[in-house]
């Protein structure tokens, strides 16, 4: 079959293509921009570039559907910001999709939506989801609406990538208000598809995906934390006002493109928890869900499972800091340490350059800083960071060298800093 997938790139889209393609399907990957870091690591036969924001009519699908047999939709954004739209990707966008798929003849749709939104709306990304999964029900197309719980698997990205984070924190925040989990694995999502892609499967179902294991949330990083052979975590209550603060300081940085899984949509709906009856699933695949103490067991954690999670809340520390360094190095020049700093571009013979030098270094650090909170300039950021300390070294060299013997080592700590620098660049990436 020749199939459309959508949300390719994504933790559940790149699992199902590999699955698919072991079944020697041609599939077409939509990813959001001809640049995605994540396309090269996914095996489609051809990508298509398509923003979900910008596809919502049925107009803009229309070329895109071809030749195609039938379509796959794992596209989904936990909550508003300044790249993702939940109403967009999870409404517009889908309705769009199923509208063009009524014109061009294509019949066989399997699309993602979430455990517990038909039970009523707590979120933006709940009542935008259960809005999609409305608007496929009322089409003509043999549709398969899956609802997956919370989706795990050796790949770690959002929930699955968060539990390994609070595994390695020796003290763990309790989430007594936490709803349980019925954990899914990703293969076993995964083998959903590829068994109900096919023409002869169930159609007009909507199942959910619930694995065998109900687990509290505390039980579930307590068994991520078991699995990194690390001693149990120590439990405190932490007050409700720093949580609080901790979501919303997620909802803060989510506008500024970046995707922390600490968001004031992801606290909602954790409180609701994700469970399911998980008997329809089955009947209509034949498939028997593992449960995550099995799953983690078979798969041992590895040298770099125990850095990933040790490096998940650090990430975020490492690249805070750094671009508050830059930040602060620019102030300075430009307030208490100006004068000092014209002092030494005078003693470097500047002239009457010295003024403009210190105003420029500042402004450039400063800039710095502003690439490097704001996700999508990030990288360029980390980049110019390297190109402004190597000038510093080579100028400073140049025109002061004696800076090479302060005691307090101005040029030395460069060398750090340059380290400091790959070292945020090395870990950038987010899926």
């Amino acid at each position: 079959m020749r199939i459309l997938l959508i949300g390719a790139t994504g933790l559940i889209g790149a699992a199902v293509a590999a699955r698919l393609q072991r079944d020697g399907h041609e599939l077409i990957g939509v990813r959001r921009s001809t640049g995605s870091a994540a396309a090269g690591r996914v095996p489609v036969d051809r990508w298509v570039s398509l923003d979900l924001r910008d596809a919502v009519t049925p107009a803009a699908w229309h070329r895109h559907l071809q030749g195609i047999d039938a379509v796959v939709n794992c596209a989904g954004v936990l909550q508003d910001n300044a790249r993702d739209s939940t109403a967009k990707v999870h409404y517009d966008a889908p309705a769009a999709l199923w509208r063009a798929c009524e014109d061009a003849g294509v019949r066989r749709v399997i699309h993602f939506s979430a455990l517990g939104v038909d039970r009523g709306a707590l979120t933006d990304f709940s009542r935008t989801k259960m809005d999609g999964d409305s608007a496929l029900e009322a089409s003509a197309l043999d549709w398969v609406i899956l609802r997956p719980s919370v989706v795990v698997g050796p790949a770690a990205y959002g929930g699955s990538a968060l539990f390994r984070g609070l595994a390695a924190l020796p003290i763990l925040p309790r989430t007594p208000d936490a709803g349980p989990l019925d954990i899914v694995q990703l293969a076993d999502v995964a083998e959903s598809v590829a068994r109900l892609v096919r023409p002869d499967a169930p159609a007009r179902i909507a199942l959910e995906l619930a694995g065998p294991e109900r687990l509290e949330f505390d039980a579930v990083v307590a068994a991520y934390r078991r699995w990194l052979g690390w001693k149990p975590a120590r439990l405190i209550a932490a007050p409700g006002w720093l949580m609080g603060l901790a979501y919303r300081g997620g909802d803060a940085l989510s506008w500024l493109g970046w995707r922390p899984a600490v968001r004031t949509t992801g606290r909602r709906e954790i409180v609701r928890g994700a469970i399911g009856d998980s008997s329809g699933w089955r009947t209509a695949t034949g498939i028997n869900p593992q449960g995550l103490t099995d799953a983690l067991a078979a798969n041992p954690a590895s040298v770099q499972e125990r850095w990933f999670a040790k490096l998940y809340f650090l990430k975020a520390l490492a690249i805070g800091t750094f671009a508050l360094f830059w930040l602060l190095t620019g102030v300075i020049s430009l307030t208490g340490g100006y004068e000092l700093a014209k002092g030494y571009m005078l003693r470097a013979g500047a002239g009457p350059l010295s003024a403009p030098s210190v105003i420029a270094g500042g402004l450039a650090d400063i800039s710095v800083f502003c690439l490097m909170v704001y996700r999508p300039t990030t990288r360029l950021a980390l980049y110019a960071a390297i190109v402004l300390s190597i000038f510093y070294i080579i100028a400073g060299t140049i025109l002061l060298p004696g800076l090479w013997r302060d005691p307090l080592g101005p040029m030395m700590k460069i060398w750090p800093i340059l380290a400091f620098n790959f070292l945020c660049l090395a870990i950038l990436d987010e899926r």
